[in-house]
């Protein structure tokens, strides 16, 4: 599998910090199943040089700036690809209705979820067949596997960043093989991106979920990192919510909150929380303090490499496949 993983050159090898750029990939291009790349704490040093560091930090990196200063109603492109994602995170939505939680003695983690995992697995090759056109369809055994994990874990009832990365992987994916281009960069976060979110919510609420190896008060979040970075670049040189002390005023909140994914988050946390924000929540208590959302933005991306992509009990998670390989980076001459 290896083999044939290098035998496949994406693009020219150039790609940048910048993020996905549009690639055609070549005719012979040969799709694997992704699998475990990085089994010890030795691993890790593979990944932090490896291609799917660099294609995925970019694509962070490239989102974070097209949202830049922009509520979520803004007027964006939506292209029929767009809809189409749309169209099969809904009907991903939906299934949960037909999985209500089942009365058992634990608190959390409720077993109905493994029911509706299973349904949503067992029916993801269809859901992207209906959604890709048919010339990706080759692409579909590669890249289902990153929308599968991103749910949650069944056997745990749990979910956490390692999910959320996922997803994020699954739509870097999209990308590179074309099913989404540059002109969707928008819309991937503000419609795609903010979909799942509300997704993953209903799902921790509805089958009352773990964290997934959560740090408790000193985690920025017990589920979600990429919302914040994403939310804290949309509220750059934005009077309304500024200085960002504001985020932590409830008027503030309910009336932003469906403009601003940083705002539903804050919206969010105090909604399943009790307690002084600050004890609860220690991590977004000190960002506050911060003078501007461009600071603030640019720390939760240091925050985000240092915190989640240099922990080994995440990556060891990570899928790498064909698009997303572990092999080492292009250096460029």
């Amino acid at each position: 599998m290896n083999a044939e993983r290098n035998e496949s050159v994406i693009g020219d090898g150039t790609q940048r910090e910048s993020g996905p750029v549009p690639t055609t990939l070549p005719l012979n291009h040969r799709f694997v199943e992704p699998e475990r790349a990085v089994k010890s704490i030795t691993d890790m040093a593979i990944w932090e040089k490896s291609e799917a560091y660099m294609e995925y930090t970019g694509f962070i990196a490239t989102l974070n700036e097209a949202i830049k200063g922009k509520p979520l109603s803004v007027d964006c492109k939506i292209s029929e690809n767009v809809n189409k994602v749309m169209n099969m995170l809904e009907k991903i939505d939906n299934a949960i209705e037909e999985f209500p939680p089942v009365e058992q003695p634990q608190r959390f983690g409720n077993t109905a979820f493994r029911d509706w995992l299973a349904k949503v697995k067992s029916n993801t090759t269809t859901l992207l067949q209906e959604m890709l056109d048919i010339k990706f369809h080759l692409a579909i055994p590669e890249i289902k596997v990153y929308l599968e994990e991103s749910f949650g874990n069944a056997t745990r009832i749990d979910y956490g960043t390692g999910h959320e990365m996922s997803f994020v992987m699954f739509l870097c994916c999209l990308y590179k093989i074309g099913a989404l281009l540059a002109d969707d960069n928008v819309a991937t976060v503000f419609m795609i991106f903010n979909k799942y979110i509300k997704i993953a919510r209903r799902l921790q609420k509805t089958y009352r979920m773990e964290p997934a190896g959560s740090h408790g008060v000193w985690s920025l979040d017990d589920y979600q990192f990429i919302p914040f970075i994403w939310g804290s670049s949309q509220l750059v040189d934005q009077p309304k919510i500024y200085p960002p002390v504001k985020f932590l005023e409830d008027d503030i909140i309910d009336k932003f909150a469906d403009e601003y994914m940083f705002l539903s988050c804050i919206k969010y946390i105090k909604e399943v929380k009790t307690g002084p924000f600050a004890e609860h929540s220690n991590q977004l208590w000190s960002i506050s303090a911060v003078g501007s959302w461009l600071k603030i933005n640019q720390g939760l991306i240091k925050m985000y490499k240092k915190e989640v992509l240099a922990k080994f009990p995440v990556i060891q998670h990570v899928l790498f496949g064909s698009l997303l390989p572990i092999r080492r980076f292009p250096i460029s001459h």
